[in-house]
């Protein structure tokens, strides 16, 4: 038990028997015992309680986690009929042959969207360094959405050979575009 419950407790006999050691009235003195006897209690109970929400509220922490449990489930038995022999004979079968190679689907329009043609990648020395870009005219002449490439990736610079226009390849690849390869 607690220090201050059983300091109550002390207190409260005290006080009880210092009253008994008083001349005796019967009616107003028992009265008065038996009221500072409940707030007694009732201050104890309180405290106790107090205590015991102190000790639930305490967090224990330890840095190793118990061991995951793992069931297995009891292994269920089947019955099996035999099988007859004709069943587990192999069975000759006719070999297909094609007459030519598969070729595979072309893809729907709406993912070749998202794929720009490998010849119009070109990559130039400039003062700056190399640049990576698909040319504009190329593209124009080989992939039909050019008109939805992101405007941000277009680029204008100027090479050796004079001012050229496109669209930067690493930015039209963080946009979600790919090289189709061919």
């Amino acid at each position: 038990m607690g220090r201050k419950f059983i300091a109550a407790v002390v207190a409260a006999a005290l006080t009880v028997t210092a009253f008994g050691t008083a001349p005796a009235r019967a009616d107003n003195d028992l009265l008065k015992t038996l009221a500072i006897v409940a707030g007694a209690a009732v201050v104890g109970k309180v405290i106790y309680d107090q205590t015991q929400r102190n000790r639930q509220n305490q967090i224990v922490s330890r840095n190793v986690a118990p061991p995951p449990v793992y069931y297995q489930a009891p292994a269920q038995k089947t019955y099996r009929a035999p099988m007859p022999q004709s069943v587990l004979r192999p069975v000759a079968r006719p070999q297909t042959v094609w007459a030519e190679p598969l070729d595979p689907r072309p893809l729907p329009k709406r993912a070749d969207r998202k794929l720009l043609p490998g010849d119009c990648l070109q990559s130039v020395d400039t003062r700056d360094g190399r640049v990576r870009f698909f040319a504009q005219d190329c593209l124009e002449r080989n992939y039909s959405y050019v008109n939805r490439l992101p405007q941000d990736c277009a680029v204008r610079f100027r090479s050796y050979n004079g001012p050229r226009e496109g669209y930067d390849a690493r930015c039209l690849r963080d946009e979600g575009y790919q090289l189709a390869r061919m």
